[in-house]
């Protein structure tokens, strides 16, 4: 059995090299939680379809700071299982499909030119990391004048800072049950709100903390885009020239740098033979996603970054009933954001892997320096 240890620094350097030659079952070493992981597309596709694998609550319940009061709208519907889960997703799916996505592109675009038209010295803090969070507001529906306490929120999620949260999530929940009580007439809560009240308001506010939570992927998505893509000009040029081949590229940059390295862990609800491997009941088993996007098996030379590649088959945004309601969005967003970036003159000032977060599960900088001609 092979076993990788997700604290050892040369792990957390290049995690993707880490998982080579592993073997389909691979027992992780996390401080507080070793788990099972698998690293072929394949078998990955059959666990997370697996009724005998199980999500359990990953609620914010207990963050120091969050009132009691607000526990029943952390429970989001990626934290559920069975019926429940299947009402929720098949009620909001509506709002999420691909076409959505893309006719709400050019609502992005300004956002992104104001972001841009301002100082950009370090691209996660001034661009990557804001920009969700305006873009949520615009989708949710939020008005205007509470947009900068969204952005400072929005910041606050993304570094995972434990303290902060305490303050914000309280902020996004009464923020978004009072844009709830105000009946929009656009946005998300609107287009979600109809008179036979298909989604209860407390399902409605949940799901404006789940947007929240899984909009800040584009940050890191889009960081780690720039940080790929301005180290390789040939690369720049093809797009440049041929902008068509954008949406693609968003799909191969997801599968060789995108910011999952792990899916969330589903448990064992019985004994289960996993490919070979016995793994006892209330065990966890996670995705290695940094393994399986580059598995031979499912992608034509998986170590060659292509932006030309069809890789739309990547598990970055998970499979299964638990598939990332948001996917198309965050593909457009980031790729508007990069369109956005290609038409001006950036420059890295720094090597990227220096501002490397050292995170077993996400692939993340904590800053980008650039200069940026506007």
């Amino acid at each position: 059995m092979h076993e990788i240890d997700l604290t050892d620094p040369a792990v957390l350097r290049d995690p993707f090299t880490a998982y080579q030659g592993s073997g389909r079952v691979v027992r992780l070493h996390v401080p507080g939680m070793p788990m099972w992981a698998l690293t072929s597309h394949e078998d990955a596709r059959a666990m997370l379809t697996d009724p005998r694998f199980a999500i359990t609550s990953r609620s914010f319940a207990g963050i120091p700071g969050v009132p009691p009061e607000h526990d029943e709208y952390l429970r989001t519907m990626s934290e559920l299982d069975g019926p429940n889960h299947l009402r929720l997703r098949r009620l909001a799916a509506p709002a999420f499909t691909a076409r959505r996505a893309r006719d709400f592109g050019p609502s992005i675009e300004p956002i992104v030119a104001r972001l841009l038209s301002a100082p950009v010295t370090d691209l996660v803090a001034d661009f990557a990391r804001p920009l969700p969070m305006h873009v949520i507001c615009e989708l949710v529906g939020i008005p205007d004048a509470d947009r900068p306490d969204w952005v400072a929120w929005g910041a606050t999620v993304a570094a995972m800072d434990v303290e902060g949260l305490g303050r914000a999530i309280p902020g996004i929940i009464e923020s978004a049950k009072s844009v709830l009580a105000s009946r929009p007439e656009h946005g998300l809560l609107a287009d979600l709100t109809t008179e036979d009240e298909r989604l209860s308001a407390t399902e409605l506010v949940t799901l404006v903390w789940q947007i929240v939570l899984a909009g800040q992927t584009p940050a890191n998505l889009i960081a780690n885009a720039v940080a790929e893509l301005w180290t390789r000009p040939d690369v720049l040029e093809t797009l440049r020239a041929i902008p068509s081949l954008l949406p693609g590229a968003v799909d191969e940059l997801i599968r060789w740098c995108g910011p999952q390295l792990l899916t969330v862990p589903r448990y064992a609800t019985t004994d289960v033979d996993l490919f070979g491997t016995p793994v006892p009941a209330g065990e966890p088993v996670t995705v290695a996603i940094a393994a399986v996007n580059r598995d031979p098996a499912a992608f034509r030379d998986p170590n060659r970054f292509d932006v030309t590649r069809q890789a739309a088959t990547h598990l970055g945004f998970g499979h299964g009933p638990h598939f990332c309601l948001g996917a198309a969005h965050a593909r457009v967003q980031t790729e508007v954001a990069l369109a956005g970036l290609l038409s001006r003159g950036l420059t890295l000032t720094s090597n990227p892997d220096e501002h490397r977060a050292p995170d077993p599960g996400t692939w993340r900088l904590t800053a980008l320096p650039v200069t940026l001609d506007r």
